[in-house]
């Protein structure tokens, strides 16, 4: 996610620095046409094959995150739970904060013990607005 084409574009490449950027690709054009649709409109869900990869404990992370229902939260404690692994909330934040595909594994669902919003990779603002913009739906 991000506001700066350019941007993403740098971090892309430094993410993936053997990878050789191209566009207009059409179907990959669809793919981001799904992802803006459901930020525009998450009621839609977000269907898409997804190569994700990470450890074991993230994946299970991941995986719960995913069964988060639109428009509700969790607290990085209440996914540990789920897990498995109780006591285990910094370790679930520290996997959340490893995730790359923003919306379609939902770590802005996640918030602390008492509700707020603490840490997101695109900024704790992009966390809030697309929490609000789930709950106007």
């Amino acid at each position: 996610l991000g506001d700066d084409p350019e941007m993403v574009a740098r971090e892309l490449q430094d993410q993936f620095p053997k990878a050789n950027l191209i566009g207009g690709d059409r179907e990959f054009e669809q793919f981001i046409a799904k992802v803006v649709g459901f930020v525009e409109s998450p009621r839609i869900g977000l269907d898409l094959p997804l190569d994700v990869r990470g450890t074991a404990f993230q994946q299970r992370v991941w995986e719960a995150l995913r069964k988060i229902p639109f428009g509700t939260t969790a607290s990085y404690s209440e996914i540990a739970q789920r897990i498995g692994t109780p006591g285990a909330a910094r370790a679930v934040a520290q996997a959340c904060a490893s995730n790359r595909l923003a919306v379609a594994i939902p770590c802005h669902r996640v918030v602390r013990n008492d509700g707020g919003l603490s840490g997101y990779r695109w900024g704790v603002e992009r966390k809030r607005e697309l929490l609000q913009r789930e709950a106007a739906r």
